[in-house]
């Protein structure tokens, strides 16, 4: 049985709605009310000053979509067999990032089970999942959430999620599932009727949420200990916390990791709490909130730019080469410098002392994909040559690193913008929205899907069968090896930026890094390159010559030399 309890300071009266009976619930204090226990099973709807009846925001499943009833669901029936899992430490992570809904054609959590195995051969430690949580329609990105607490139905619903967990554990793999505290989906959010979620003002997705209220901390807060706690999840990325607008003198994010600390305590568990942060200020996100890790984008856009010479919008800061020996020994390319796109000095230089395990850097992501016209993956955008070289530039570098499902067989399909929403004007809104903001960024959107197009979505489905064919072979093998010499070769795993060497010259593309006892070598340029270092080369993605006093590499080639 389980004591109905809801947050609803707005509304002067509550009923909820159990079958054909409305049963009045009891006002308490602080805008609480508390009604009758219900039995795992029951679908139960609130119904606020004798309107229409509505789910629970808290609601921990919605078997029939975010309009639907919610319907008690039970933690503690399922049946664990991860007893003896304390979970995987940060520091040596290979992340990789992966959205149910397009990883498998079954397109579900019980589908996505039967490709961990291709993930543990790979050398995969950490799998990450795009938001779960439910969303108006059947297929999204997860972003659009509105259901914080239930998983959404046609992915299986809260049990198959317990599966998945479980199933990775067994395999040695960590979960991590991204979380959306900055913004409430457009449609199906019924939480503003019940009490002030929001605030005046917003973020580049919505409404601001209201932080000033302790219920709404409350909410939050109890929902990440949901994920770790009762769904064995190991670490959490939580999205754009730099929208997270918060006046009070604790901010949520660090009442929030004094909450997991004490989580990590009772459990013995390693939990990570992973920052999406455009503030490029590790020392605010770390010490000043007590978050684990951030995602860097600079490292992206400085291999993104070097590998395919786009400099519009963002990246146009990042045309420099030498960017890439900046971001490889600093981190961020903005560390209190100029940045043209935010018009203002931005960021702030890294303390040598910090780890480059704290942060998660990459070549693809679903952002830096499915933000662009089309969807485009890193493949079509530059040559074959240089999808390995990006390869062999992010496995050797200090950061934890990140691949985006497929980009280890340089997968054919385009991940673009995908939306399924049911009400025809929030559709229609939705693709004007997307053709501007594309638009805006100078690129061609003649060839862009509607994004409620059913094309949009069923076109970013992986193809599983091309990983054995020709190219695809070539850039999984070539991954394989790599992440296999990460985690074997101490100096090539390390974190430690204060060891890192580089060396650059634009005028050949050229670039080399020191890693301990191994140099990391890059010809980016359309000319063979000689360089002074020698060694026994343990890994070339093209030809290489001995030369009496170094080496010589191809075009479009990179090798590591393992120093003599």
């Amino acid at each position: 049985m389980s004591r109905l309890r809801v947050w609803a300071p707005l509304p002067t009266s509550v009923a909820v709605r159990v079958g054909d009976a409305d049963v009045a619930m009891i006002p308490e204090a602080d805008g609480w009310w508390t009604g009758p226990d219900l039995t795992p099973g029951t679908d139960y709807a609130f119904i606020l000053d004798g309107r229409d009846p509505v789910p629970d925001p808290a609601s921990r499943w919605q078997p029939q979509g975010v309009h639907g009833a919610s319907r008690v669901y039970d933690q503690a029936a399922y049946e664990w067999h991860d007893g003896d899992w304390t979970g995987r430490p940060f520091e040596g992570a290979v992340i990789y990032e992966a959205h149910v809904g397009t990883f498998t054609p079954g397109a579900t959590l019980d589908s996505a089970i039967e490709r961990l195995d291709h993930l543990v051969e790979l050398g995969i430690t950490h799998v990450e999942l795009l938001p779960l949580n439910d969303f108006n329609g059947v297929w999204n990105w997860g972003y659009d959430g509105v259901a914080w607490y239930a998983v959404h139905e046609a992915y299986g619903g809260p049990d198959a999620f317990k599966r998945f967990v479980d199933a990775a554990h067994a395999r040695g793999l960590a979960v991590v599932l991204d979380v959306v505290y900055n913004h409430l989906g457009p449609s199906g959010n019924y939480w503003p009727q019940f009490g002030p979620c929001v605030k005046p003002d917003r973020n580049t997705w919505g409404d601001l949420i209201n932080f000033d209220e302790p219920a709404v901390r409350a909410h939050v807060i109890e929902n990440v200990l949901m994920w770790l706690r009762d769904f064995h999840v190991d670490a959490l990325r939580l999205d754009a916390v730099h929208a997270l607008r918060d006046t009070q003198p604790r901010h949520i994010l660090g009442e929030l990791s004094d909450a997991v600390t004490g989580l990590r305590t009772d459990t013995g568990r390693e939990i990570t709490l992973i920052a999406e942060s455009d503030l490029n200020d590790v020392q605010q996100v770390v010490q000043g909130w007590g978050l684990d890790a951030q995602w860097d984008d600079d490292v992206h856009h400085a291999l993104h730019v070097a590998l395919t010479g786009e400099t519009k919008g963002y990246y146009a800061d990042f045309a420099p080469f030498g960017t890439l020996a900046k971001v490889f020994t600093r981190a961020f390319l903005h560390d209190g410098t100029y940045s043209s796109f935010r018009k203002r000095d931005w960021g702030r230089p890294i303390d040598q002392d910090t780890g480059g395990a704290r942060f998660v850097a990459c070549l693809q992501n679903h952002d830096q994909v499915g933000n662009r016209a089309v969807g485009d993956r890193l493949p079509e955008l530059t040559t074959p040559g240089l999808v390995k070289v990006g390869a062999v530039l992010l496995l050797t570098s200090p950061f934890t690193p990140m691949l985006f499902m497929g980009e280890e067989w340089a997968a054919s399909t385009r991940w673009p913008f995908f939306t399924s929403h049911p009400e025809p004007e929030l559709a229609e809104a939705t693709g004007r929205g997307r053709l501007a903001e594309f638009a805006d960024h100078g690129w061609d959107v003649s060839a862009m899907i509607d994004p409620q197009d059913p094309r949009a979505y069923y076109e970013a489905i992986l193809k599983w069968d091309e990983r054995a064919e020709g190219f695809h072979a070539e850039v999984l093998a070539l991954y394989r090896e790599l992440i296999e010499l990460r985690a074997v070769e101490p100096d090539l795993g390390s974190g430690d930026v204060r060891e890192v060497r580089a060396w650059f010259d634009p005028g050949s593309r050229s670039i080399a890094l020191r890693r301990g006892a191994f140099t990391v070598l890059a010809n980016l340029g359309a000319s063979p390159v000689d360089f002074s270092d020698s060694g026994e080369v343990i890994l070339a993605t093209g030809d290489t010559d001995a030369l009496p006093s170094g080496i010589r590499l191809a075009p479009e080639t990179a090798a590591i030399l393992r120093i003599r």
